[in-house]
């Protein structure tokens, strides 16, 4: 049915690329997607292996996948217990991929396994993450597009992080990015916002888009409202989660030195004027407003000690390091670098790739930002 096979995976080999399908309700869609996978797959010449997370399908996903594995071995299943939702299942796929990159993509056919050689085209360039942008949209205007539309203007414009579809599931990604981030709620979509702290590098692709051939869209209007609360979780993850102190204590603050001053305006008018204050809503406001800057103030301290326990009780650092040159892998000018010769210093977590400049050096031209 397929070409033949040279670069599936074992199970115990480590691949290369791992590609992560999250799979709910597409008992329809899979089959066609797979003819369309494994070809693109094992013409890369590399070792891979593919991750469909079924998330609490209630129709024959599962059936069909286990068919499907017995013609491709390199298919590993992973059944969640219930529908967790797509954020859970991205989020599984990552902590289980054993791949030095990972593609996403959606199990209902929309995305053209086609482009994945080009999404590693980008990594393979220097890049940290290939975002995928689908030009030629085949949804609904109203209904799908418009929304996504202004929704990624708003990211973009909150996040500064500059895509113009952050909704499209076809991405890549380097392994020791993505493994470093812990997802909730619906936040998969903004994976590039998330990982824009650490400085890395993002290429946006331009992808094919086709309609939808089997079962039904499982979102709607309904979730625009989803995204703007993660937009709010994001944008304050982003700015403040290792300095809660400067916003809610420069809020309290101020809401403290608004209520002192009323406060200090009314004793004036009691004091010296003799003026009656007790009836005034001015009062109650300038009372309101000290306790509330107490309030908020009490609340960055205590964010500030639950910060430094997280970081320090997991060892987490508020930095990542893309990668450390020594002397043998920076050799001086006119010495070629010889094999064998370009140091190596590896370090135990994720955020800290072990890179030498010979592989390094191309992600690191241009530092964090968006191409």
């Amino acid at each position: 049915m397929w070409p033949e096979d040279v670069g599936a995976s074992s199970v115990d080999a480590q691949p290369y690329l791992s590609v992560i399908l999250p799979v709910f309700n597409e008992a329809g869609a899979l089959p066609g997607l797979f003819e369309e996978l494994v070809p693109v797959l094992r013409g890369l010449g590399v070792s891979y292996e593919v991750l469909a997370v079924d998330d609490g399908s209630q129709d024959e996903s599962v059936t069909v996948l286990r068919r499907l594995q017995r013609e491709e071995p390199s298919l590993i299943i992973v059944r969640l217990r219930r529908n967790f939702g797509q954020t859970a299942a991205f989020s599984a796929g990552f902590d289980l991929a054993r791949g030095q990159v990972i593609v996403t993509l959606d199990a209902d056919g929309q995305n053209d396994p086609a482009d994945i050689p080009r999404l590693l085209a980008r990594i393979e360039e220097g890049y940290d993450i290939a975002s995928g942008w689908r030009i030629h949209r085949k949804d609904r205007f109203f209904i799908r597009r418009l929304p996504s539309i202004l929704a990624n203007r708003l990211i973009a414009q909150v996040t500064d992080v500059r895509l113009h579809d952050y909704g499209c599931s076809l991405k890549a990604y380097r392994a020791e990015v993505v493994k470093s981030i812990h997802l909730y709620g619906e936040l998969h979509r903004f994976i590039p916002a998330l990982a824009s702290w650490m400085g890395v590098r993002i290429a946006e692709v331009p992808v094919n888009h086709r309609p939808r051939e089997h079962g039904r869209s499982k979102y709607g209007l309904s979730r625009t409202l989803k995204v703007l609360l993660d937009l709010a979780t994001v944008s304050f993850l982003l700015n403040y989660a290792a300095r809660p102190m400067q916003l809610f204590g420069g809020l309290g603050l101020l809401a403290f030195l608004a209520g002192l001053g009323i406060a200090a305006y009314l004793s004036i008018l009691k004091l010296v004027f003799h003026e009656s204050i007790g009836n005034r809503p001015l009062l109650l406001l300038g009372i309101l407003l000290v306790v509330v800057g107490v309030q908020l103030i009490t609340m960055g301290l205590l964010g500030e000690l639950i910060i430094r326990t997280y970081h320090e009780s997991q060892g987490k650092p508020i930095y990542a390091i893309r990668a450390i040159e020594t002397a043998e892998s920076n050799p001086p000018a006119g010495f070629p670098e010889k094999e064998g010769v370009r140091g190596e210093v590896k370090l135990p977590s994720p955020l800290y790739p072990s890179r030498t400049r010979g592989e390094g050096g191309r992600a690191g031209a241009g530092g964090g930002g968006l191409a």
